[in-house]
């Protein structure tokens, strides 16, 4: 046999194309734990510590373990544990908004997905409902701020109308307060869930609708029979990606109260309350702040997902899972 057989013979080095789709994943786990994990535990560490600033003297970092979630949870002189009035707060704004949202968006989802209906002109209401996705919720606030202003057009067209007799100030009220805040968040998130929701329907064979409709179900048990369980898991993404939204609730209420949570601060919220603690660079309650929020959205997370996603399991193919069939 010659040396031309032989390399012929000889077999070839396999190219490995698993490496390289670790080496392009790479940079995004490089940024991820740059600017994301390692300041997570930094801030986990900055909360068993006292680090504040007093007048021109900076206080510690001296350790102090659990005091800071301590002093969290330490009635005021008033009796009040504000972390709770807050978490409160951030839950009734949060509700107000993300019910009518969810509502809405699923009637518009599935308007606009129905062949019964065919719809035409999708495109262009899609990006209408979209579009007050696109603008700033400082800008938001700032409309609504001076819509509802003692000088703004709101007052003209109520006194004109006869509804009151004077100048009405809506930043006096709890109801009205919480009630734009609630109405902001619902009109730049609606839109959003709405197109999400209608992916998920869209992507349901139609063939399931067509079935149910001989069988002789009727629209609303094809939606709670067929749509729902189906569009279940997309549904349980909208939800807890809007709670974790709802739970960092900041710039809404900051910009429209100008961040004194008015009236009585039952407007204010946890991040409100948080980036107090940042702009006096008391980094140990921020932290510790920080730490309780995580844990709070970690538990509603997870409760909201149980709930949802469990009943709709299929028991027979997690019989089949415990068996260690091939499904």
């Amino acid at each position: 046999m010659n040396t031309n057989d032989q390399k012929m013979l000889r077999p070839r080095k396999s190219v490995s194309y698993a490496k390289w789709g670790y080496i392009f994943i790479l940079p995004f786990f490089l940024v991820y734990i740059v600017f994301t994990l390692a300041p997570q535990f930094l801030t986990i560490y900055n909360s068993f510590f006292e680090n504040y600033r007093s007048g021109l003297k900076q206080i510690g970092p001296n350790f102090v373990g659990l005091d800071n979630y301590k002093a969290l949870f330490t009635a005021d002189p008033s009796g009040t544990v504000r972390i709770l009035k807050y978490a409160a707060n951030t839950l009734i704004l949060w509700i107000a908004g993300a019910i009518p949202q969810f509502v809405i968006a699923m009637l518009l989802a599935i308007f606009f997905t129905s062949y019964r209906l065919n719809i035409k002109g999708q495109g262009f209401f899609k990006t209408v409902i979209y579009m007050p996705n696109l603008i700033m919720a400082a800008a938001f606030s700032m409309l609504f701020y001076t819509l509802f202003s003692r000088v703004g057009p709101i007052q003209g067209l109520l006194e004109s109308w006869g509804v009151i007799d004077e100048s009405f100030d809506f930043f006096s009220v709890r109801i009205t307060v919480r009630g734009m805040i609630a109405l902001m968040n619902f009109l730049m998130w609606f839109g959003n869930t709405t197109i999400v929701l209608m992916a998920g329907i869209m992507g349901i064979d139609q063939a399931m609708f067509e079935s149910a409709t001989i069988d002789g179900a009727n629209s609303v048990q094809v939606f709670f029979r067929v749509t729902l369980p189906l569009l279940m898991p997309i549904f349980v993404y909208c939800l807890i990606t809007a709670m974790i939204g709802g739970i960092q609730m900041f710039d809404v209420p900051q910009v429209l109260t100008n961040g004194k949570g008015v009236p009585n601060e039952t407007t204010r919220t946890l991040v409100m309350y948080l980036n107090n603690y940042l702009t006096t660079k008391n980094y140990g309650m921020g932290g510790a702040i920080s730490v309780i929020l995580f844990i709070i959205t970690g538990i509603l997370g997870g409760i909201v997902y149980k709930m949802l996603s469990a009943q709709y399991k299929d028991p027979e193919r997690q019989h089949r899972q415990r068996k260690g069939n091939v499904l």
